[in-house]
């Protein structure tokens, strides 16, 4: 348990330095033994599953039979194909159809994951927890189910049989399956090398990046592929990620100070300016295509930066469509790309950062003035531990970081 939370705080910790919204909840499949059992009594009722030594087993050809067309869809595998293969080769004597597989696993005497249930004392099969902790908290059919690519075959099309089987029900309206992260045009591994830690990103400590880069411009290099195209992380894309990055931000700061000097009037320039906005909910739309989505906003960024310059007149843009491009940026890159503007966040974590220390300093100082010097020195050697070192002199404590 110990290993599970401190993998999960960590794993929260990076999200949040991605500035990833948390879940409302995170269910544990352990928690939840009894919601998949009842799944499995539920299949059993309907028809679509079948008791075998103590295990359970969800009737895939079955479903074939009888709802046309729903297996084998999402992966675009054809069922009379999937008839003569599988991936799992365990208790196949077991099984009616090589294609089946187990929503119940009876437990050998020596597995450590042993639950009482009808059939066996045994555990829930592979895929069992998703569809019953996703029917438990989003409904039997909810809006978006995500994944890796390489998850669309044999676990989400198992998940969509077993929704079918329990509920008559598909799971989710939209499937949306990530590609691989590569690193210098391979795949990662730790055992040849090419691997890489959020950790040494953020600090640079990697024989496969030359500095060190920020998680912001980690998520806006991922936002330029799209979420189903292979993503080669390499020191170069990197690099220009974080021009890329910073760029779009200054433009932001620029946009935000322009302010329109008169009426305006609705020109080449305004129908140009209406059109790339548009262009940019168009391809977000498409299937979120977020690197077509980011190359509409630099085209924006290239008349922001031009307006600030002279080089395009105030006169062709109408005030409201001068506001409306101020409310697209905004609105993109914070909300709908989860961007921080880096700047602003530095300068307000450095002010945070004196205000607590002031705040230690004064405490520090009155332990001292009451003669309470272990309090004190406790304070200092703390301090010291983070490699913060408080300097005293004749017109007050200052502190550095070493």
């Amino acid at each position: 348990m110990e290993i599970v939370q401190t993998y999960m705080n960590g794993f929260h910790h990076v999200m949040n330095l991605l500035n990833a919204l948390p879940p409302n909840i995170e269910p544990r499949a352990t928690g939840h033994i009894l919601e998949q059992i009842e799944m499995v009594q539920t299949i059993l009722d309907n028809g679509y599953a079948y008791v075998e030594k103590g295990s359970v087993y969800f009737d895939t050809a079955r479903l074939i039979e009888k709802k046309k067309g729903v297996y084998g869809k999402l992966s675009g595998r054809k069922p009379e194909e999937l008839l003569n293969e599988t991936r799992d080769l365990k208790k196949q004597d077991e099984k009616r159809s090589p294609i089946d597989f187990a929503i119940w696993i009876k437990a050998d005497p020596s597995h450590l994951m042993r639950w009482n249930s009808p059939w066996s004392v045994g555990f829930p099969g592979w895929h069992l927890e998703c569809s019953a902790m996703s029917t438990k908290y989003l409904g039997k059919t909810f809006d978006i189910h995500g994944g890796g690519y390489d998850l669309k075959f044999p676990h989400h099309e198992n998940e969509i049989a077993q929704s079918h089987g329990a509920c008559d029900c598909t799971p989710a309206r939209y499937w949306l399956h990530g590609n691989m992260l590569m690193l210098n045009g391979s795949k990662m591994s730790k055992s040849t090398g090419n691997s890489i830690t959020p950790h040494q990103l953020l600090t640079g400590d990697s024989p496969h990046v030359t500095k060190a880069y920020s998680f912001m411009v980690l998520r806006f290099f991922m936002l330029q592929s799209h979420y189903r195209s292979t993503l080669d992380m390499t020191d170069e894309a990197l690099q220009a990620a974080e021009k890329g990055y910073r760029r779009m931000m200054e433009a932001y700061a620029t946009l935000q100070g322009l302010q329109h000097p008169g009426k305006g009037n609705p020109g080449v320039l305004d129908e140009e300016i209406k059109d790339l906005i548009d262009a940019v909910y168009d391809e977000i739309n498409d299937d979120f295509n977020t690197p077509r989505a980011l190359a509409r906003l630099f085209e924006l960024v290239t008349k922001i930066n031009a307006l600030k310059g002279g080089q395009l007149s105030f006169d062709e843009v109408l005030p409201p469509t001068l506001e409306l491009l101020k409310e697209t940026f905004r609105s993109f890159l914070f909300d709908v790309f989860g961007l921080k503007d880096e700047s602003e966040s530095a300068s307000g974590d450095a002010e945070l950062m004196d205000g607590l220390m002031q705040l230690i300093i004064q405490m520090r100082k009155e332990a001292r003035e009451r003669k309470d010097f272990p309090t004190s020195d406790k304070i200092r050697d703390a301090l010291k531990e983070l490699s913060v070192q408080l300097k005293d002199g004749k017109e007050g404590t200052a502190w550095v970081k070493e």
